[in-house]
C-alpha cells in the first residue's frame, strides 16, 4: 500500500503525540500498524479476550505452554481444540501458531477492529473467507508486568526466506541480553538497534527517558506499535550506530546490534551491518565512551573474529584498550565456521537450493580471512565516575558452563566487587571482618594404589558466573573461618601459629587468594 506522508512519520507513533506535520510530501511505503486508533482497539480486544502471558499460560496448560517455548507447536494447537470455541482460542491459533482461521471468527475475536483495517495495517491477510496472521503479536512478561510485542513472523511460521527488512521477535539472544541488563534506576537510556523494541520494553520500568534507534524503518514502526500497545513512550530515531544521538550522553546504553560476521553484504538488516568482519562491534565499542555519562554503563551483545594461531581474546582486548572504560567481557561460545554459517543460514529460512552456494561463499571468505572461529558473548562497560583518574579495570574471560549465564544482578555485583577491590588496601582487608557466601566445597580425587587420592579442591558459589576458586588446606581453612566475626588478620595469625609458619609470609601469600575470592563473590565484607 502506498501513502503520502512525511519523512519522520515512521517514528511518530512511538510516542503518545500526534503525527508531526509533513515538512515536504514524499511518496513512501506505508509501514505496518500505522493506524494509532487501530493499535489501541487491537490492544483492548486482545486483553479483554485474555490474550496475556498469564491468560495464555492458563488456557494452554503447563505442558503445552512449555512445549511451545521449545518450538513444539502441536500440543498448543491440540489444547485450543480441546477447549472448544472461544475468542482466546482463535487468537492463540491466529497469532501464536500462525494457523488459518475463518474471517468470521477473527472478527468475533477482535470486535473493536474492522477486518479491512487489520488487512490495511498488515496485521492479517485475507484470502476469501480465510484469515492468516501477517505479523507476530505475542504476550510477554517480566517480574513487573505483562506486555504485547509486535514483530514479523519468523522462518518457522512462514514459507521461504524472510524479507530483507525482516524484524525479529523475542529470541534467545534478545532475552539473554534482557536478563543481563543491570536494572538500576537511571535518568536516560539508549537502546541502539532496537528491532521490535524488546530491550526498550524492559528498560521502561527503570529508565526515565528512553531513546531507541534503528536503521530499519520497518523495525521502528513495529517498535512504535509495541510501545503503544504497552502504554509506553519512547523517543524513536532512524540512523546507524551513534549518528542519531550525536553529542548526547546516557546513563545506560544497551545494544543487540546486527553483529553477524561476514564479507560486508547486507542480505538481512536484522543480522547484517553492511560492514565487513566484526567491524560493527569494533565501532560500537570504540565509540561508546563518547556517549556515556560519568559512571554510566553499556551492555552489548557482540561477535568477534578469532584468527588462526591467535588466542580468542586478542581482538576484543584490542578494542577495549582504546576505550578507557572498565570492562567485563564474557565469551559464552566459540563457534567454528561451519556451525556459525549453518546457524545464520537456517535462521533466515534460506531456500535449500541456495544454502550450499551461499554457505560455500561464506566459508571461502572465512578461509581467505584466516578466521578459525567466531567468539560470541556479552561486553559490559562502565565509565569512570566524575573526577576519577586511573587505569581502566578490564577483565576478559570465557564462561561457557550452563547455569552460569550473566544476569543483571551478577553484572552489577561484579562491577561493585571490582570497585571494592580497587578502593580497598591490604591493610583494610586485614582489619575487615569477611564473610563467606553460600558455597559448595568440592574435592577432586583420582583412584590410586591406596584408594582415592585427592588431587585438588575448590569452593564454588552456585549460579555465579565462573564463581569457583581452587583452594589448598590452608586457604580452605581460612575461608571456613570467615564468618563476619573475626578480622582477617587475626584469622591469618591463628592459622600461622597452628601451621608453624611466619604470619607476615602467610598474609602475603593469602591476600591474592582473598582478593580473588572477593572478586568471584565467594567472600564479602560484612557491614
Amino acid at each position: 500500500m502506498m501513502s503520502v506522508t512525511s519523512e519522520s512519520a515512521p517514528c511518530a507513533i512511538g510516542t503518545r503525540d500526534r503525527w508531526p506535520p509533513a515538512p515536504r510530501p514524499i511518496l513512501i511505503v506505508m509501514h505496518p500498524l500505522h493506524d494509532i486508533a487501530l493499535i489501541d482497539a487491537l490492544g483492548a480486544d486482545l486483553r479483554s479476550a485474555g490474550y496475556t502471558g498469564p491468560g495464555v499460560a492458563a488456557f494452554l496448560g503447563e505442558d503445552a505452554e512449555e512445549a511451545l517455548g521449545r518450538g513444539i507447536w502441536w500440543p498448543a494447537l491440540h489444547a485450543t481444540k480441546q477447549a472448544g470455541p472461544s475468542r482466546l482460542g482463535t487468537l492463540v491459533r491466529l497469532l501464536l501458531l500462525a494457523c488459518d482461521e475463518s474471517v468470521r471468527e477473527v472478527a468475533e475475536a477482535l470486535p473493536g477492529c474492522l477486518i479491512d483495517d487489520l488487512v490495511a495495517n498488515e496485521v492479517i491477510t485475507v484470502d476469501g473467507l480465510t484469515a492468516r496472521a501477517a505479523l507476530d503479536i505475542r504476550p510477554h512478561a517480566d517480574d513487573n508486568r505483562d506486555y504485547l510485542v509486535v514483530s514479523d513472523l519468523d522462518a518457522a511460521t512462514r514459507t521461504g526466506p524472510v524479507l530483507r527488512d525482516h524484524v525479529l521477535g523475542i529470541g534467545g539472544a534478545s532475552m539473554s541480553l534482557a536478563r543481563a541488563v543491570i536494572r538500576e534506576p537511571v535518568a536516560s537510556a539508549l537502546d541502539l538497534g532496537t528491532g521490535c523494541g524488546i530491550q526498550a520494553l524492559h528498560m521502561d520500568s527503570h529508565c526515565e527517558r528512553i531513546v531507541a534507534t534503528d536503521t530499519n524503518p520497518r523495525a521502528l514502526a513495529l517498535a512504535a506499535a509495541t510501545a503503544r500497545l504497552c502504554g509506553m513512550s519512547w523517543d524513536l530515531r532512524a540512523g546507524s550506530l551513534f549518528e542519531p544521538v550525536a553529542g548526547e550522553r546516557f546513563d545506560l546504553i544497551v545494544s543487540n546490534p546486527p553483529f553477524v560476521v561476514g564479507s560486508g553484504g547486507q542480505d538481512y538488516i536484522y543480522r547484517d551491518s553492511g560492514m565487513a568482519g566484526d567491524r560493527v562491534c569494533e565501532r560500537l565499542i570504540g565509540e561508546v565512551a563518547d556517549h556515556l555519562n560519568p559512571g554510566g554503563t553499556a551492555q552489548i551483545l557482540a561477535n568477534w573474529i578469532v584468527r588462526e594461531g591467535e588466542p580468542w581474546d586478542t581482538r576484543v582486548r584490542g578494542w577495549l584498550a582504546r576505550t578507557g572504560l572498565d570492562a567485563w567481557v564474557v565469551q559464552r561460545e566459540l563457534a567454528d565456521p561451519i556451525s556459525y554459517v549453518s546457524l545464520w543460514l537456517s535462521d533466515a529460512g534460506e531456500n535449500p537450493g541456495d544454502l550450499m552456494r551461499r554457505g560455500a561463499d561464506w566459508l571461502d571468505w572465512f578461509r581467505r580471512e584466516q578466521i578459525a572461529g567466531i567468539g560470541m558473548g556479552l561486553i559490559t562497560l562502565r565509565a569512570h565516575r566524575a573526577g576519577e583518574t586511573r587505569e581502566p579495570d578490564q577483565v576478559v574471560e570465557e564462561i561457557t558452563a550452563a547455569g552460569e549465564e550473566v544476569t543483571g544482578y551478577e553484572a552489577k555485583a561484579f562491577l561493585d566487587r571490582r570497585a571494592y577491590l580497587r578502593d580497598t588496601s591490604d591493610e583494610h582487608l586485614l582489619a575487615a571482618r569477611l564473610s563467606t557466601a553460600p558455597v559448595i566445597f568440592e574435592q577432586q580425587s583420582l583412584p590410586g594404589d591406596d584408594g582415592w587420592q585427592q588431587v585438588g579442591a575448590s569452593v564454588r558459589r552456585p549460579g555465579g558466573p565462573a564463581a569457583v576458586l581452587g583452594v589448598d588446606e590452608v586457604s580452605a581453612a581460612l575461608l571456613a573461618g570467615c564468618r563476619g566475626v573475626v578480622p582477617l588478620g587475626t584469622l591469618i595469625e591463628l592459622l600461622a601459629g597452628f601451621h608453624g609458619v611466619d604470619t607476615d609470609a602467610l598474609a602475603e601469600a593469602a591476600l591474592p587468594v582473598i582478593r580473588e575470592a572477593i572478586g568471584r563473590g565467594i567472600l564479602y565484607e560484612a557491614r
